[in-house]
């Protein structure tokens, strides 16, 4: 993790206000979707969810509060370019609209010298009510942005949902609520091509 990452998070484990110049987006040169920086609620939340996941820059603390690493499988974009890494799922959280309770937490394929993964991202998961991927009147907000999706599950036993990053601890040059990083691959894995459907771009 970065020095500066790391600082941001220790300061925001201390004042959340310390945050804010810290994680709002920058007014120009962001490609993906951001908050609005006058919306303080916005702002706020993100403080809290860097402040809240700040420890898990420790893999171990994950660990111990429920987050559980899904299998062994880093996400590859199968459309197009990016990845997102390993997905540590606290199923407690599920739903969850909360930015002090994340539903997950993706961690990195490298790991450091003692043997850990590095956190990157924050990542919400909510079901889609009905099931139908053509309909979106139950889409989730938070940071006064709406949820990707609905979208299939990607793992046997996941419903149809919407879900939000927020690549926290990680710079993403798609921005910092993208759902994939296009810097990022998983190890072994070619991007594929850029696939014709749109929709199928924002697939978590």
């Amino acid at each position: 993790m970065p020095v500066r990452r790391l600082k941001t998070a220790l300061a925001c484990t201390a004042a959340a206000s310390l945050c804010l110049a810290a994680l709002a987006p920058a007014a120009h040169g962001v490609d993906g979707p951001a908050p609005d920086p006058r919306n303080r609620q916005a702002m706020r939340d993100m403080a809290t969810a860097m402040r809240v996941t700040a420890k898990y820059v420790d893999e171990r603390a994950a660990l111990r509060d429920g987050y559980v690493p899904h299998g062994e499988s880093c996400m590859n974009n199968p459309f197009g370019a990016g990845a997102m890494g390993y997905h540590y799922v606290k199923q407690a959280n599920w739903g969850s609209k909360d930015p002090a309770r994340p539903t997950a937490l993706l961690y990195s394929r490298e790991k450091d010298r003692n043997g850990r993964r590095t956190l990157q991202t924050v990542e919400w998961m909510s079901t889609d009510r009905d099931q139908d991927l053509k309909t979106t009147d139950d889409r989730p907000t938070m940071f006064g942005l709406p949820f990707d999706g609905p979208m299939p599950g990607h793992w046997a036993g996941m419903p149809k949902h919407y879900d939000l990053h927020m690549w926290a601890y990680k710079e993403n040059p798609a921005g910092r609520f993208h759902n994939w990083n296009p810097a990022l691959t998983c190890p072994g894995k070619k991007p594929a091509p850029a696939h014709p459907d749109p929709e199928h771009a924002h697939g978590h």
